[in-house]
């Protein structure tokens, strides 16, 4: 199977990106693309660590991500399955990278830059929802922000309420917690009770 191993293979394949692709890419947010980070509810997060890589996703009210100035973004850590996986990442690697995502809109907004944790406590009651303050904020300087074009979210059509999948053709959690751990964990339950478990502990 013929791979590419070198940038000049890649090169020749791909070729080389047009100013389109290349003029949208600064250091800075600029009104446009906070625009994007004010509306969106949902960020992929991604870090990497002396372990691996980890994409997590991250979802809160719109514009949770706050723009604290052109050059610094602060996402909370909001409650979750308290792996760390990406917070463990940050603390030894800073590389950290988000991807925004808009319910409706085609185009999204991917952000790179390098990372850091403050537990600083009038920073954390500033994201308090509820009365209910994250344990740690994400603060993230910013190195490269640019908006990526709507194909990939045009070809999978992933707005397009018709082609949603019933989420009772697939496996749920307690089956998958039960399958791997033995039934030691999971099972009906855990289905069962999760809606009102995730309520008490959205925040």
């Amino acid at each position: 199977m013929p791979i590419i191993a070198t940038l000049e293979e890649l090169e020749q394949v791909y070729g080389f990106p047009g100013e389109t692709s290349t003029v949208k890419e600064l250091d800075y947010i600029t009104p446009h693309y906070r625009a994007y980070i004010d509306a969106s509810p949902f960020v992929a997060l991604a870090t990497g660590g002396p372990e691996g890589l980890d994409c997590s996703p991250r979802g809160d009210l719109p514009g949770f991500v706050r723009v604290y100035d052109e050059r610094t973004l602060m996402m909370p850590d909001r409650r979750g399955n308290n792996r760390t996986d990406s917070l463990r990442n940050i603390v030894r690697d800073p590389r950290t990278a988000f991807l925004f995502l808009i319910p409706g809109a085609g185009n999204t907004l991917r952000v790179n830059g390098r990372a850091h944790l403050s537990t600083d406590p009038a920073l954390l009651a500033s994201f308090a929802v509820d009365g209910k303050a994250p344990r740690s904020v994400i603060v993230l300087a910013v190195d490269a922000v640019y908006f990526q074009c709507a194909r990939a979210i045009v070809r999978s059509e992933l707005w397009n309420p018709e082609k949603h999948i019933d989420p009772e053709s697939l496996p749920s959690a307690g089956e998958m917690l039960a399958a791997l751990s033995e039934n030691r964990v999971g099972g009906e339950g855990y289905d069962r009770e999760w809606n009102g478990r995730a309520k008490a502990t959205l925040w």
